[in-house]
């Protein structure tokens, strides 16, 4: 599509900050002293649509005005007046004709007795269906009474995703509709309604407008939600910004005729503008880095407007060349754009003066999609007006594209609540840019890993990656990726999640995925543990595991399946007496506790220990009490614990005397021999001379002995001794012990024992620091 024409303005000189081109002013940004009138309307969409059709146009402005009669809004305007200001917006985003009669009709089905078929009947099919998406829309509030606001917020935000992915013009009569009621907020009459309006705004609202790509929108709303979410904040950098303009307008000034200047002389025609970072901005940029209002460098920003793409690398040499330029701060969102279409080049100057200036640099195509994202493309075309799709994808593809991510996030998520966490996760989050080895562009959040990249790829990808390959060298799974990586995936055969996974990835699509891959495995593991502990149950009758019988059972425990059966046996949520007792009926306790014994453990790899079996995957059913550490080779019991599994003690652990009661929940375990042992963390805790040389001999012993220190704490510290845990790496606790007699042999241990939990005497110290 060819770039528009450059939009000439006269040259007058600069004196001061006022003088300065700025951003145009957004249609309807204060509270409206009056609305648009019908041929305003009109007029404004013709300005852009020539075809437009002007009396379907008047037919549903009068429609509004006359459905919605005497009713009023809180701000006492007429109610006709807010989707009379919606369409407005709506219009200054130049969309067709459909959907900006869909903005006048937007709450008649709601409000009115008018129904989507006297719509359809009065107007098109087309804007029907679109005013019902946007009224349906309007019932799925983000909090409803009899929730909680975090629970209703995120089943209903995805029941939203589901309605915009289908159409993306209903977002956009949305966020314009929102917008207008951000607009007038101050007239709602309870002040926790405003709060919590704004809040849903910024959470949710805000990052849905940047994710469409319409700046224009997301910026206006950012800062009215925190206008009301923190007043205190907003007024007191409202307040530093007028501080600001009143000393450093003249500066700015003088760096504007600059580079005005520098760009005439280099024969390069441009329009130079220059734009405030907005209160929120500043506020979020704040909270990020730690920094004060002084210490932000891009207060004020100049944005450089020229006629072709060409023009805007050769604008950027001629600024590098007279000016010099600041190291690490140029991106090129040229050759490479942001997920939602934006374009631009970023670098950042110094002046004469060494003040750092940051400059933008794009056409007047990339200003129109930066500002108004997808709408940019809705184009006059062929003697109508409509949606573009040559233009759409010239600049980045399908809008709906961008909610296909969030859909499969919800397809794959465990609740409503995990889904909505991981979406903000996703939406918030600044961006590097990578690459896949065939050149394909995945832009990830900041901090994001070759994991978060592979999932992005496909989620069959991220279930099978067991490594990567970054720039041609292998690195660490946890190796956080920068812009203009190349990043391969090495796969292996079976999904399998890794244990720590989730916590190193940063994309909410990763963690959705891993938490899913989780599930699946957690449910099959249960599902084995049910059924080790049934065949067990049947073994010590003499019995084969028997389907009629299971099948009888299942009714007495009114269960549907057998597999449902194993999976809540495993989970715990079954005991083992109320399963004896439905599968062998008439049964004395005293048999059902006999029933109870010996199950050999597999033990848990997700905490680094040891080998799998018996089909059992490691990490969910399977887990080491925090309370005695046990190792391979102590004596070991399992206790069911209902929803979670397993959990596994030493026989002379102390938490085992609080539920001496509930015996029948008591597994007598032991641990099954392994080819290639893993090590197993033991803890010991030790009193050391406070002497130069002590730690060194401790640390050597231990290195000796072949055990690998993986943390120490020190707990006290006085003049002469030192209190320490130590936390080694060992095979078992024959290991540990060895270890444990080595460090008694050394001059400078006062006493050291193993410990299963930080001591009582330790637990009250209040001078504690640590090592690593």
């Amino acid at each position: 599509m060819a770039e528009p024409g450059l939009r000439r303005y006269t040259k007058r000189p600069v004196t001061n900050l006022a003088d300065i081109p700025t951003q145009p002013a957004q249609h309807g940004a204060a509270v409206p002293q009056k609305f648009l009138r019908q041929f305003e309307l009109v007029e404004l969409v013709k300005a852009y649509d020539p075809s437009a059709d002007e009396a379907l146009l008047n037919k549903a402005y009068v429609f509004s005005v006359q459905a919605h009669g005497q009713q009023l809004r809180h701000s006492g305007d007429p109610y006709y007046a807010h989707p009379i200001e919606v369409a407005g917006i709506v219009a200054s985003l130049h969309l067709d004709v459909a959907t900006i009669c869909t903005a006048l009709l937007h709450d008649v089905l709601e409000d009115t007795d008018a129904t989507v078929e006297d719509l359809a009947r009065e107007f098109t099919p087309e804007i029907a269906e679109l005013v019902d998406g946007v009224t349906k829309l309007g019932k799925v509030e983000m909090s409803r009474p009899n929730l909680s606001r975090e629970k209703a917020q995120a089943e209903n935000f995805q029941k939203f995703i589901l309605a915009v992915s289908k159409d993306v013009r209903v977002l956009l009569v949305k966020l314009c509709d929102r917008l207008h009621n951000m607009r007038t907020l101050e007239f709602h009459p309870k002040q926790a309604s405003r709060e919590r309006i704004a809040r849903e705004t910024l959470e949710i609202y805000a990052p849905l407008a940047r994710k469409v790509g319409v700046d224009k929108i997301c910026s206006e709303l950012e800062d009215l939600s925190f206008r009301h979410i923190n007043p205190a904040a907003f007024e007191g950098i409202s307040k530093r910004l007028d501080e600001w303009r009143s000393s450093q307008g003249e500066a700015i000034s003088q760096i504007f005729i600059g580079l005005r200047s520098t760009l005439s002389n280099a024969g390069i025609e441009a329009r130079i503008y220059g734009r405030e970072k907005r209160a929120y901005a500043i506020w979020r940029k704040l909270q990020r880095q730690n920094i004060s209002f002084d210490d932000v460098a891009d207060i004020y920003a100049f944005r450089i407007i020229l006629e072709k793409w060409p023009d805007c690398y050769r604008a950027m040499g001629v600024l590098h060349h007279d000016y010099r330029a600041v190291p690490s701060r140029f991106r090129d969102f040229i050759s490479v754009p942001k997920p939602n279409g934006y374009q631009s080049l970023h670098t950042t100057i110094r002046t004469a003066e060494n003040r750092r200036v940051e400059i933008q640099i794009r056409t007047e195509r990339m200003e129109d999609v930066a500002q108004r994202g997808v709408a940019a493309h809705w184009a006059y075309k062929d003697e109508s007006y409509a949606y573009d799709p040559a233009s759409a994808k010239a600049a980045g593809g399908d809008p709906l594209k961008r909610f296909r991510d969030l859909i499969e996030m919800m397809e794959q998520s465990g609740d409503a609540d995990e889904f909505l966490d991981n979406v903000k996760l996703e939406m918030f989050t600044d961006q590097v840019f990578t690459f896949t080895p065939k050149g394909d562009l995945i832009a990830l959040p900041r901090g994001a890993t070759p994991i978060d990249f592979a999932y992005a790829v496909h989620t069959k990808v991220g279930d099978t990656c067991i490594g990567a390959v970054v720039n041609g060298r292998e690195v660490p799974l946890r190796t956080q990726l920068d812009n203009g990586d190349v990043v391969k995936i090495i796969r292996g055969g079976t999904a399998e999640p890794q244990p720590g996974w989730e916590n190193i990835v940063v994309t909410g699509r990763a963690r959705q995925a891993l938490r899913r891959l989780t599930r699946e495995g957690e449910a099959e593991e249960f599902r084995n543990i049910g059924e080790t502990l049934a065949l067990h149950a049947f073994k010590r009758e003499g019995l084969s595991l028997d389907e009629t019988v299971l099948t009888d059972a299942l009714g007495r425990l009114q269960i549907t399946d057998e597999e449902t059966l194993f999976e809540t046996l495993g989970r715990g949520e079954l005991s083992m007496a109320d399963f004896v007792s439905a599968v062998f009926p008439g049964r004395s306790e005293e048999s059902e506790q006999h029933a109870i014994q010996d199950l050999d453990l597999i033990d848990d790899q997700s905490i680094g220990l040891y080998v799998r079996g018996d089909g059992m995957n490691p990490g969910a059913g399977l887990h080491l009490a925090a309370c005695c550490s046990p190792i391979p080779g102590d004596r070991i019991i399992g206790l069911q614990a209902p929803g979670k599994g397993i959990v596994i003690h030493t026989i002379d652990c102390e938490e085992l005397v609080s539920v001496d009661h509930a015996m029948d929940n008591w597994i007598d375990l032991g641990w099954r021999r392994a080819a290639n042992l893993a090590a197993a963390a033991g803890r010991v805790v030790t009193t050391v001379q406070h002497v130069p040389g002590a730690l060194a001999d401790v640390t050597k012993i231990i290195g000796e002995s072949q055990g690998n220190l993986t943390n120490i704490k020190t707990v006290r510290r006085s003049r002469a001794f030192f209190d320490m845990i130590l936390d080694i790496e060992v095979r078992d606790n024959r290991h540990l012990m060895s270890i444990i007699a080595a460090l008694r042999a050394s001059s400078y241990v006062v006493k050291v024992d193993r410990s299963r939990a930080l001591p009582p005497k330790l637990k009250s110290s209040k001078s504690e620091s640590e090592t690593a």
